[in-house]
């Protein structure tokens, strides 16, 4: 036994020496760890370097991503465990983050972004929407596993609701319509996000609200792109996980730019045009879709490019248009909101979407300008958080 084990680690040593060091982890969606260099002959340089040499060794061990399958293998498989990595494994096949409750943070973080809301909707009275998309263990409460201790979202998205008509505003509760297809693929089994299909229900709804003509689906062609494996899978890492589907409809728009990051991807000034437009160097592209992004793992990023700060979008397809009038909609948005736009694209002339965690400038300036709507669109989650940097809205 004793050679046997002498054998694997000096083989395994081995293999750490010739196998490439990996910068960044796909499957886990995480920057790995790089060899540390020793700056210091001190005691605590030498702890420091320790410290990090070990963390370096772990994450650049041979085989990783087996080896963290194969724990998560005999975790769910021979001790049942319902849980990995912070996620909840459900029935059917699905996975829920395990929220129990809102952090002391998100406590204190709530009545900001509410007040913020509220001074919205008060500002421009009848022009505010806001949709909040509940979390799929709100809409399949029965795939959760047994007695795992929820956060209730209607606790929260009820004196919501109220605040928001208090103030001017119209708050687009989704959470029947989504409960009444449940039956459907409304939300991606192994990522956080809805599915085009359940973004397209919602959206369907905000058109009666608002008295638009809905984008019709059964008029233009599905494409889809298969072997979605979103966060919830790159944190549990389970064995048995059934990949996603993405389904996305081709919409063809006169103008399509963005605030891009060409930094990081150097390829994407090649993609397309860098423009100066709304005092930003904006990346002019064709299309709505960056289809590199279904050759990765993270395909959902296709959708609008990302998350860009700043989005400016027109169209000429507008069932709704007016003859002398350009219709416009100012939306602030997270990635939820992502899925649900391409079908906005037929409701309005020139779509300005703003995402205030990337957001380069102040609001201030673009709040002076003339929209029809103004929509607020954030999954229930990122609402509560700091990371929807509500608080950023000037006026």
């Amino acid at each position: 036994m004793l050679i046997v084990f002498t054998l694997f680690f000096v083989g395994l040593f081995a293999l750490d020496l010739i196998t490439p060091d990996r910068a960044y982890s796909e499957l886990e969606n995480t920057t790995l760890s790089q060899r540390p260099a020793l700056t210091q002959l001190s005691a605590k340089g030498l702890n420091s370097y320790f410290t990090a040499y070990t963390k370096y060794v772990k994450d650049q061990v041979f085989g990783r991503d087996q080896w963290i399958s194969l724990q998560s293998m005999v975790e769910t498989t021979l001790l049942q465990k319902e849980q990995n990595g912070g996620i909840l494994l459900g029935r059917e096949h699905m996975m829920f983050p395990r929220t129990f409750g809102l952090l002391s943070s998100e406590e204190r973080t709530l009545p900001k972004n509410t007040s913020a809301v509220e001074s919205l909707c008060q500002r421009y009275p009848g022009k505010v929407n806001v949709l909040l998309a509940p979390a799929a263990s709100d809409i399949y409460p029965e795939n959760v596993p047994a007695n795992a201790p929820l956060l209730d979202e209607n606790n929260y998205l009820d004196p919501l609701s109220a605040a928001v008509q208090a103030a001017g505003g119209r708050f687009v509760d989704v959470r029947g319509t989504l409960t009444d297809h449940k039956g459907e693929y409304l939300y991606y089994r192994t990522d956080h996000h809805w599915t085009s299909l359940g973004a397209y229900y919602a959206y369907q709804q905000l058109c009666t609200a608002l008295g638009l003509t809905p984008f019709d689906t059964a008029a233009h062609t599905a494409q889809t792109a298969d072997r979605f494996y979103g966060t919830h899978y790159s944190k549990a890492r389970t064995w048995n996980a059934v990949p996603d589907t993405i389904t996305w409809y081709d919409v063809d728009v006169d103008e399509f730019a963005f605030v891009a990051n060409l930094q990081q991807d150097k390829q994407l000034a090649q993609l397309g045009e860098v423009v100066q437009e709304d005092g930003l160097e904006l990346l002019r592209v064709d299309g709505m879709m960056d289809q590199r992004k279904f050759e990765v793992r993270d395909k959902y990023a296709a959708f609008m490019w990302g998350n860009s700060g700043y989005v400016k979008i027109k169209s000429s397809h507008n069932l709704n248009h007016q003859e002398g009038k350009t219709s416009r909609l100012l939306l602030f948005k997270d990635s939820y909101a992502n899925s649900m736009i391409p079908y906005l694209t037929y409701n309005y002339d020139e779509i300005i979407v703003v995402d205030l965690r990337y957001m380069a400038k102040s609001t201030k300036e673009l709040m002076q300008e003339e929209f029809d709507d103004i929509f607020v669109m954030y999954n229930f989650s990122t609402y509560v958080s700091g990371a929807s940097d509500l608080a950023k809205l000037k006026f």
